[in-house]
């Protein structure tokens, strides 16, 4: 099982951030977090990198459920989606699989809003 879904776009990397953040939305997510990792580690550790910006995406709904069903999921929350660009013009963005990343917890309460998060996430990638 892989860990993440992901599919390469032909834009630029601004627009593809903006596209998914839309399609997100649609979806009932919202994005609570958008950290610039290039931008980040130009600051920190003085290196350039390419493009690569995670945006952590919340739907409230499926979220209230998850922490009613495990109090500590919080520390997975929120679901992190990626855009980077690979050359110019070809930006691949990437979702959690959240199912693959609650293996280790034992609720089936838990398990059925991270099968919805799947779906809905799944949808979101595949609808770029």
């Amino acid at each position: 099982m892989g860990y993440y879904f992901s599919k390469t776009v032909s834009m630029p990397f601004d627009e593809a951030v903006d596209h998914v953040t839309k399609a997100l939305a649609d979806k009932g997510f919202g994005v609570l977090t958008t950290i610039d990792v290039r931008a980040t580690m130009k600051n920190k550790l003085g290196v350039d990198g390419k493009p690569y910006t995670i945006l952590g995406a919340c739907n409230p709904h499926l979220a209230w459920r998850a922490l009613q069903a495990e109090d500590k999921i919080g520390t997975m929350l929120p679901c992190n989606v990626i855009v980077t660009e690979h050359a110019p013009g070809e930006v691949e963005i990437a979702a959690v699989d959240p199912v693959a990343s609650m293996q280790a917890i034992e609720n089936p309460s838990l398990g059925e809003v991270a099968e919805e998060v799947r779906t809905m996430l799944s949808e979101v990638i595949d609808s770029l």
